[in-house]
C-alpha cells in the first residue's frame, strides 16, 4: 500500500472570476499575483540579544531644560525680591488673583490642565520609547559590538536583487520594522513564475541582511498599465 500523502500547506493564488456583461463570457483575471510570508523564528546568537537603538532625545531634553531653567530662575528672582522688601512682579500678582477667582470647572482651567497633561504624557512617551525607528538592529556576533542597518539601505538592497529577476520591469520596495512590501511590474513571463522567483531571491536577500528580527515578506507582481 502506498503511504498517504501529506496535505500541501502552500498557498496558491486562485484566478479571480469576474462577472461578464449580458451575453458575454466569463473572464479570469491573470493581471496580478501576490504572496506573503511571516518572518522566520529568531534564534539566540552568541553575541547576546540585539535590542533596538535608543535615541538620545537631545532636542526635547534641551527644550524642557531651558523652559524649566527659565521659569525657575524667574520665580527665584521674584521671591528674592519680595524677601528684600520689593513688591512682587505684576504678572505673578495677576496670575495669583486670576487663579483665586476662577472655579475648577472653568473652561480655561480645564484647557490648561489638559494641555499640561498632554505635554506630560508626550514627555513620558519620549522617555520610555527607544526611537530611531529607521535603524534596524543587526545580529550581534560579538558581545561588545552593535550594528544597525538603515531601512532605506535595506530597501535598496532588496530592490537591486528584485530587478535582477527575469521578467521584472520595475520594483518598488516599502520597508518597515516588521514587513518588507515589494511591488513589481513584469512585462513578460507568467506572473506566478516571476513571483515565485522573487520569493526565492528576496527570501535569500532578507537572510543576508543579517537582521536581528527579519521582517516578513509580501510580494506582489502585476502587468504594466495599458496606455490609452
Amino acid at each position: 500500500m502506498s503511504e498517504p500523502q501529506e496535505p500541501d500547506n502552500s498557498t496558491q493564488r486562485l484566478p479571480t472570476v469576474e462577472a461578464a456583461p449580458s451575453g458575454g463570457v466569463l473572464a479570469m483575471d491573470q493581471s496580478a499575483s501576490g504572496s506573503s510570508y511571516e518572518p522566520a523564528a529568531v534564534q539566540a546568537k552568541p553575541g547576546g540579544r540585539a535590542g533596538r537603538f535608543r535615541s538620545g532625545r537631545r532636542i526635547p531634553a534641551a527644550l524642557v531644560a531651558l523652559v524649566v531653567l527659565g521659569g525657575a530662575g524667574l520665580l527665584l528672582y521674584d521671591i528674592a525680591a519680595v524677601r528684600a522688601g520689593h513688591p512682587a512682579m505684576r504678572w505673578r500678582r495677576s496670575v495669583a488673583d486670576d487663579l483665586a477667582s476662577r472655579h475648577l470647572d472653568d473652561v480655561w482651567v480645564l484647557a490648561g490642565s489638559a494641555l499640561a497633561a498632554a505635554l506630560g504624557l508626550w514627555l513620558l512617551l519620549l522617555a520610555l520609547t527607544p526611537g530611531l525607528r529607521a535603524l534596524l538592529p543587526m545580529n550581534r556576533r560579538h558581545a561588545g559590538v552593535r550594528a544597525g542597518l538603515d531601512r532605506t539601505a535595506a530597501a535598496l538592497v532588496l530592490r537591486d536583487r528584485a530587478v535582477e529577476v527575469a521578467g521584472v520591469q520595475s520594483v518598488r520596495v516599502k520597508m518597515s520594522r516588521r514587513r518588507a512590501t515589494v511591488r513589481a511590474v513584469s512585462h513578460f513571463r507568467e506572473l506566478d513564475d516571476v513571483r515565485a522567483d522573487l520569493d526565492t531571491v528576496l527570501g535569500t536577500a532578507v537572510g543576508e541582511l543579517d537582521l536581528a528580527k527579519p521582517p516578513g515578506l509580501s510580494v506582489h507582481v502585476r502587468r504594466p498599465a495599458k496606455k490609452g
